[in-house]
């Protein structure tokens, strides 16, 4: 017969436990975003002690439990013993202002034990608090071998989170377990949805010079561009962790971003931080490898891209102005990894194309806030009424980069480089076509927020960029009568 604790106080750990986040990381994330010049203090606050590095965190910044991810199953066991009338105690090592916050959101707990400035609440002084207050009559909930020492002072355990199957089989033979809460280890799945593999086609944009130039029997060009993408590939998937990193309150905020792994702790901060540290060396190694030209390309996407995602995304117009930059950067990259000039032409083009693209993913986002019922934007400087002003610059961005495509055809260089240069201006209409269709959709409320995944998964957008694309080939290969 299973015993019945009930009647006893049940402590309840923080962070791996009611929430599977680190708070202390967290706050550092949110101290370097308010206050970057503090990264230069924190080793000065750590050697001064666990605790005293804790407290001088809190008092530079404003914790707020709202956008931390919480355990549902536990929250909703813990809220059902609650009603019970079982005294529930929040008992962490974070300190006592995060602990307070958590408490207020929450509106659960009897009482709070946490770290102050001049005790950490871990281990062996958290046993020390727990008893000094409830004996040993008391039941805890906790994740990691911080907490055995406890567990086995407790009157019964609850299990929670990933941690290894031997110490939970520890703690099972010393102290009846009340209740498990078991989260499986992040699998490759997890791993690859953080990485966001599938923006790794944008990087597409640095073969775009080895295709112009018609380098495709120069194997030297051939590898250093599969080089340059992969390269490219990496570091933008390490800033992709780094943003989420950065964004980790307003992704929360967002219906769907909410889940990306960094968001909901499916990953944990630690393990993005040494992932991305790892990958920005991997690409910066192979671009050294391409050319010390190309590795001062990498740097330059990883600076543009950290300004874009830490300070210009939060301001209207000139994030989209920016988003166009970082793509028409790609093909500049592509250009200097095989050592050949990019035409004027191809960067007006390559301007304005994705520009009206970065639009559209602006315009889609605010109209699924207008069909939502919102006005504006979470953390950034957008409202809905904006629509009435982006819906027709979108549109003549579009329609630029046709003519300046129209334009291209028309100049005696094409002739010279095309067997069939006309044909070329099909290529043109079914542009215009792809684009009209991009801000159709995005109108109807049917664009995804990403035009890049819109365009893989919309089986029209894929009919029409294979068959210009064939219609270059034929263009440039064969040579054919098309007026008398």
């Amino acid at each position: 017969m299973t015993p019945d604790h009930s009647t006893i106080p049940l402590i309840v750990d923080l962070d791996g436990t009611l929430t599977p986040t680190d708070t202390l990381f967290e706050s550092i994330i949110q101290l370097i975003k308010t206050k970057p010049w503090s990264l230069l203090l924190l080793p000065l606050w750590f050697l001064a002690g666990r605790a005293t590095f804790k407290g001088r965190i809190a008092r530079h910044i404003h914790f707020s439990a709202e956008s931390l991810p919480y355990r549902e199953s536990l929250l909703n066991y813990l809220q059902a013993e609650k009603a019970r009338g079982r005294t529930i105690v929040l008992a962490t090592a974070a300190h006592r202002s995060i602990a307070d916050s958590v408490a207020r959101k929450l509106g659960l707990f009897d009482a709070v034990l946490a770290t102050e400035d001049d005790r950490n609440l871990k281990g062996r002084r958290k046993l020390e608090a727990i008893e000094a207050r409830y004996g040993n009559d008391f039941c805890y909930a906790g994740d990691s071998a911080a907490d055995l020492p406890i567990w086995k002072a407790s009157r019964a355990a609850i299990l929670v989170g990933r941690t290894s199957r031997r110490m939970f089989a520890t703690v099972r033979a010393e102290t009846p377990v009340e209740k498990e809460f078991p989260q499986t280890r992040a699998g490759l799945k997890v791993w690859l949805k953080a990485l966001r593999l599938h923006q790794w086609l944008k990087n597409i944009l640095i073969f775009v010079p080895l295709i112009t130039s018609f380098s495709f029997t120069h194997g030297n060009r051939v590898v250093d561009s599969v080089l340059a993408f992969i390269a490219f590939s990496v570091a933008a998937s390490a800033t992709y962790l780094v943003n989420d990193l950065w964004d980790l309150a307003a992704d929360r905020a967002h219906p769907r971003k909410c889940k990306r792994p960094l968001a909901s702790a499916a990953i944990s901060i630690p393990q993005a931080v040494a992932l991305a540290g790892g990958m920005l060396v991997l690409s910066l190694g192979l671009g050294y490898a391409v050319s010390p030209n190309f590795m001062a390309m990498v740097l330059l996407y990883i600076g543009l891209t950290s300004v874009y995602s830490w300070s210009l995304k939060f301001y209207a117009l000139i994030d989209v102005m920016m988003l166009a930059l970082l793509f028409t950067l790609r093909i500049l990259a592509g250009s200097v990894a095989i050592g050949v000039v990019t035409s004027s032409w191809l960067l007006a083009f390559s301007v304005f194309i994705f520009l009206s693209l970065a639009l559209v993913k602006r315009c889609s986002e605010l109209v699924s806030l207008q069909q939502m019922g919102r006005d504006h934007t979470h953390g950034r400087d957008y409202r809905v009424t904006d629509l009435a002003v982006l819906w027709p610059m979108g549109a003549a961005s579009a329609m630029s980069a046709v003519v300046v495509l129209g334009l291209f055809i028309a100049t005696s260089g094409v002739q010279d480089r095309f067997a069939t240069g006309e044909l070329l201006w099909l290529a043109a209409m079914g542009m215009i076509y792809w684009l009209m269709r991009l801000w159709m959709k995005t109108a109807r409320g049917e664009m995804h927020d990403d035009p890049l995944v819109f365009a893989i998964r919309d089986r029209g957008s894929r009919i029409v960029i294979v068959t210009m694309i064939c219609i270059t080939v034929i263009a440039h290969s064969f040579q054919l009568r098309l007026l008398n």
